[in-house]
């Protein structure tokens, strides 16, 4: 093995190591129109995530991630147990999910 392979397999291993402790698990849902307009829940998420409008019994999702396709919604965050009662409120609401992913 040469010197510069040897740099190089130390590098990848510092760099595992690095994101190893540094990344999250995140959980994504993709939300489409059902019954009712997935434009307006975009503003409503997003006041939610905010601690402004109350859902439910739902607890705020404070690092939700939402980006508007037009079409759906793609929300995302890290807490695994908000996501799910969060998708579960929405598919009652009459919203298709795509489920967590």
């Amino acid at each position: 093995m040469s010197h510069k392979t040897k740099r190089i397999v130390m590098g990848k291993s510092a760099a595992e190591r690095w994101i190893r402790k540094h990344a999250t698990p995140e959980y994504r849902v993709d939300v489409y129109p059902g019954s009712t307009d997935v434009r307006k829940l975009y503003g409503l998420l997003r006041s939610f995530r905010d601690d402004q409008y109350k859902i439910g019994s739902l607890e705020p999702v404070r690092d939700l991630g939402i980006v508007d396709h037009g079409d759906r919604l793609t929300i995302w965050s890290c807490e695994h147990v908000k996501m799910v009662k969060l998708c579960n409120y929405l598919e009652g609401r009459g919203y298709d999910t795509s489920g967590i992913w």
